[in-house]
């Protein structure tokens, strides 16, 4: 279908096309190369505490403290934790993800998010292209010349199916302000686990969503 928009001169499509590929090649390597959010020495965190690590929540024990990483011996603000492939404490942990070779944290969270949306819309659109390059007959001829386009078709479907769970689960996540790591481990984190409530960072799904995207 692009080769024939192109041939036709009809150069829209083939270059968004082009343009949310290279802007998911893009968000792959800033999300990748990026700190996110590594937990500086206690000199430096003093001049730079962020801002929801500043906030008073009402819902937590007030004798919950800062303690101190054993492997990085500095001192862990909450809902941080220790990334052992990273060798850092992490802000605002969510996950240490190999597609990418780095934390998911406070910092590149919502660009990891803005890249599983690019790269949806590029595997849904490339999965039509690839689609729409193939035609079906009942031959062995036909499967020797269409082999690697059907093939691409099934890897792309697959990809599509993770990249959309992944992306769904993680706007769950952060509808409800809880991280990946708080979820999974709820009953061994002592912030949580002391708590009144659940979640004691929940604020509703619309400031939630306001206050990590915006």
């Amino acid at each position: 279908d692009l080769q024939k928009q192109e041939e036709r001169g009809e150069l829209l499509q083939p270059l968004v096309f082009v343009l949310l590929v290279l802007c998911s090649v893009l968000l792959y390597f800033k999300v990748s190369l990026m700190d996110p959010g590594f937990v500086k020495s206690e000199e430096e965190e003093e001049a730079g505490n962020s801002e929801e690590q500043s906030m008073v929540i009402p819902h937590l024990p007030s004798d919950i403290k800062m303690r101190r990483c054993g492997y990085c011996m500095v001192k862990q603000p909450m809902r941080a934790r220790h990334c052992q492939l990273c060798q850092h404490c992490v802000r605002r942990y969510d996950h240490h993800c190999p597609w990418i070779e780095n934390c998911v944290g406070e910092k590149n969270h919502p660009l990891f998010i803005a890249y599983l949306s690019v790269q949806l819309v590029v595997l849904l659109w490339g999965g039509h292209v690839a689609w729409s390059g193939l035609y079906f007959e009942h031959s062995w001829d036909w499967l020797q010349h269409n082999i690697f386009l059907l093939m691409s078709f099934l890897l792309i479907v697959i990809f599509t199916i993770v990249v959309l769970l992944l992306l769904i689960s993680h706007l769950y996540l952060i509808s409800c302000n809880t991280t990946t790591w708080e979820f999974m481990s709820h009953h061994r984190i002592s912030y949580l686990r002391h708590s009144e409530l659940e979640n004691p960072f929940d604020q509703g799904v619309i400031l939630n969503l306001w206050r990590f995207f915006c």
